[in-house]
């Protein structure tokens, strides 16, 4: 509790097994955000929200995090994460479009690491955006890409988001592992609409190594306290078992592969 809020530790951008280029399952998803000490996770498997939804039952049946359903709107111009939807959104439009279904359901939307090379975004789409994740692995191993997307966060008031883009954690470096960027969400009450609510409301606080990003007021509280400082520095928690799911994960892809491949030849 922070200035009579409710902090919660959230990470947005995560990607589940199947069809979203992640290796853990929706149920494996859940239980490894609860090692991570995530209180609340977005699900958002590329131009889908079924994983999601998977991935929300399973929550609701064994307890935090939070899980919220979500979709990596996937196009080649932009990519926008939909958070707190209801039903897939087609990639197939422009982003001020997009935006607009997402706001339809009822859900915020959020730039998915907007560097330099995403042209989708006009001046238009901007203003109907939510939020934006400032924070991203892409800018914490490039400094380059750290600064374009402190450039596109500048370019209109947006909700700073920390995001982790979770696929592979272990095996693949150059990805995020899941908590490692992020969002602390101040909220009134541990609910999904609270949650949505601050989140359009900017109550949010994000950290990389060297800077700060948030509602001031919410930043002055945490600097005040600071706990989510040191939580923030301590980054992801590394175990085996993510090491062995992620593992589990690839063979059980290959050999859904594999028995695909021999059904096939069985029916020619």
């Amino acid at each position: 509790m922070l200035g009579g809020y409710q902090v919660l530790a959230a990470d947005f951008h995560i990607h589940s097994f199947p069809l979203s280029w992640g290796v853990l399952s929706p149920w494996d998803t859940v239980l490894e955000a609860r090692r991570q000490g995530l209180d609340v996770i977005a699900v958002t498997p590329h131009n889908h929200t079924w994983v999601a939804k998977v991935a929300r039952w399973f929550s609701r049946r064994s307890g935090d995090p939070m899980v919220l359903v979500g979709e990596e709107i996937h196009s080649i111009a932009y990519h926008v994460l939909a958070v707190g939807i209801r039903n897939t959104i087609d990639w197939r439009q422009q982003a001020r479009s997009a935006i607009d279904e997402v706001h339809r359901q009822g859900g915020v939307a959020i730039a998915a690491h907007p560097i330099a090379s995403y042209s989708g975004y006009d001046m238009e789409a901007m203003q109907k955006l939510d939020g934006a994740e400032v924070v991203h692995p892409l800018g914490l191993r490039n400094d380059t890409f750290a600064a374009e997307l402190r450039q596109f966060f500048g370019r209109t008031p947006l909700t700073a988001i920390g995001g982790s883009d979770y696929h592979f954690g272990p095996m693949a470096p150059d990805l995020g592992e899941m908590g490692l960027c992020r969002t602390y969400v101040f909220v009134r009450e541990r609910s999904e609409q609270a949650i949505l609510d601050a989140l359009r409301e900017r109550r949010t606080v994000v950290y990389d190594r060297e800077h700060v990003y948030g509602d001031p007021a919410m930043i002055q509280l945490a600097a005040e306290d600071g706990r989510l400082v040191k939580l923030a520095s301590t980054g992801p928690e590394q175990n085996f078992h993510r090491l062995f799911s992620g593992i589990s994960g690839v063979l059980g892809l290959l050999m859904l592969i594999l028995a695909s491949s021999n059904s096939r030849g069985r029916l020619d």
